[in-house]
């Protein structure tokens, strides 16, 4: 590594992402795991943690979980268990948390990233599985504080790489990478802003040539990108600054507030002895055979790269174009189906690339939202292909498959968009303007072949777009030298 921005340090970063599965249910009990309703209903005995109750394995858990750790390059743990996480606090009503320290059900993989200095493999320590705690809602107002224990056994996949990453692109490529994954296998959908996908970094700093790890933090609970990058930065130089003083950075756990774009001190960081981990008592042993690994691995669907690869062959797209389409399973989704319905896929490339994703960046909107068909994309480029409407005003009628998903065909006949193919009547039209702007017919006719341009807008403008700019500035080239 190269020291951080000429400081002369070097930045060494892991991350712990903790991934809610799409499950219907939770990861112990019957209870929904639906986001969104009313606080406290998801709740039953088992979840809230009452006496005398027993725990019973989710299977589909089990079968993600494998899934996301074949799909990552990891070893999985035939033979795996669950602990208990032993710790006080008011969003986890059992007093501890059921998770696997010993035994996780997946261990040494990787994922490959572009890395600040090129192609890059991040690796994964291990996936285990666990469930999640509840919510604390603070009321700025009074003060107080309610617990939402809808998220409680909630099943998650906490990922845990090695401190691999040296800046904020990286964590950013590293996450992006995690996400689609998760999509893509439909582990999870990731929705960060409901807290679906979630990250600690854990972050230290070293003078360059160093072998030691520096002192690390670890900034808790983010969910975005743009917040994780700054709280990056941020904590890089709070920690320069503080070894440039002559202070000794502390280990511990701390808060990004991204409004204030500062990061503050919650406690000391905690160890695992910390937790007093000791084997769940209420769950047996996990045993997954060769048949049941191999019966998971069948299911695992065409990732991200390999569909990237495919697509650079098979249609023939750029690897810039190839890598934006395939970052989200939806939108990789749309681009094939709208291909098959119209043949077109560099024209089906172009809508999705520009303008599709430029419209979903201004809504603050992730492509998996996206609810148009591509039975009606395909429909728009068949009426381009064919002349009826110019590229021009398909990206308007874009917009509105976009918000309405309408059909472009009955759209585009009943607002009257289709291009004029009255020859006659373009003919007539082009003789008026001529006849009208005899200054630009001199000029033309002096040299200044530049001047045909003035017409041509002025025959656009007439027909309002509706006819063919490269035939009007034919027919206006026949005429003006004749």
């Amino acid at each position: 590594m190269t020291g951080y921005k000429n400081t002369g340090y070097e930045v060494v970063i892991g991350l712990e992402v903790h991934v809610e599965l799409n499950t219907a249910s939770k990861i112990f009990c019957n209870c929904s795991t639906a986001f969104g309703a009313e606080p406290n209903t998801h709740v039953c005995p088992v979840c809230s943690g009452m006496p005398g109750v027993l725990p019973v394995m989710n299977k589909n858990v089990l079968e993600k979980a494998v899934a996301a750790g074949l799909a990552t390059n990891c070893t999985i743990t035939q033979q795996c268990k669950f602990d208990r996480k032993n710790y006080f606090y008011p969003d986890l009503p059992k007093a501890y948390q059921t998770s696997q320290l010993y035994l996780p059900i997946c261990r040494s993989g990787y994922v490959e990233i572009e890395g600040d200095e090129g192609p890059k493999k991040v690796r994964i320590h291990q996936i285990h599985m666990e469930e999640d705690a509840g919510k604390l809602n603070h009321d700025a107002k009074s003060g107080s504080t309610l617990i939402d224990y809808n998220r409680c056994g909630v099943p998650l996949l906490e990922i845990v790489s090695e401190p691999d990453m040296s800046s904020a692109g990286e964590v950013q490529a590293y996450l992006e990478k995690l996400k689609s994954t998760m999509e893509y296998l439909n582990v999870s959908d990731c929705k960060m802003q409901e807290g679906s996908m979630r990250a600690d970094v854990n972050l230290s700093v070293r003078r360059v040539g160093d072998t030691e790890l520096g002192t690390r933090t670890e900034t808790k609970n983010m969910n975005s990108f743009k917040a994780i990058a700054r709280a990056i930065e941020y904590e890089i130089f709070r920690q320069i600054e503080v070894i440039e003083d002559g202070g000794r950075v502390q280990q511990e756990t701390r808060r990004w507030d991204d409004e204030k774009g500062i990061g503050y001190a919650m406690r000391s960081k905690e160890n695992a002895h910390d937790y007093r981990y000791f084997p769940e008592p209420d769950l047996a042993p996990i045993n997954i055979s060769d048949a049941y690994l191999a019966e998971i691995a069948a299911t695992i669907p065409e990732l991200p790269d390999q569909k990237k690869e495919r697509y650079m062959q098979e249609f023939k797209l750029s690897a810039y174009d190839a890598a934006q389409l395939t970052r989200s399973r939806r939108l990789a989704e749309i681009f094939e189906q709208t291909v098959a319905l119209c043949g077109q896929p560099k024209e089906a490339a172009n809508f999705l690339i520009g303008d599709c994703l430029r419209l979903l960046n201004a809504e603050g909107r992730e492509a998996q939202s996206l609810d148009f068909s591509p039975e009606n994309l395909a429909a728009l480029l068949k009426l381009v292909a064919s002349g009826t409407i110019n590229k021009t005003t398909a990206k308007a009628v874009f917009e509105k498959i976009y918000a309405e998903n309408i059909d472009p065909t009955a759209y585009v006949k009943a607002n009257g968009l289709e291009m004029m193919s009255d020859d006659g009547e373009l003919d007539k039209l082009i003789a008026e303007i001529v006849a009208a702007n005899p200054k630009s017919v001199a000029d033309y006719k002096g040299g200044k072949k530049a001047a045909v341009g003035f017409l041509v807008g002025q025959v656009m403008k007439a027909t309002k777009g509706k006819a063919y700019a490269g035939k009007v500035n034919a027919k206006l080239q026949e005429i003006l030298n004749k």
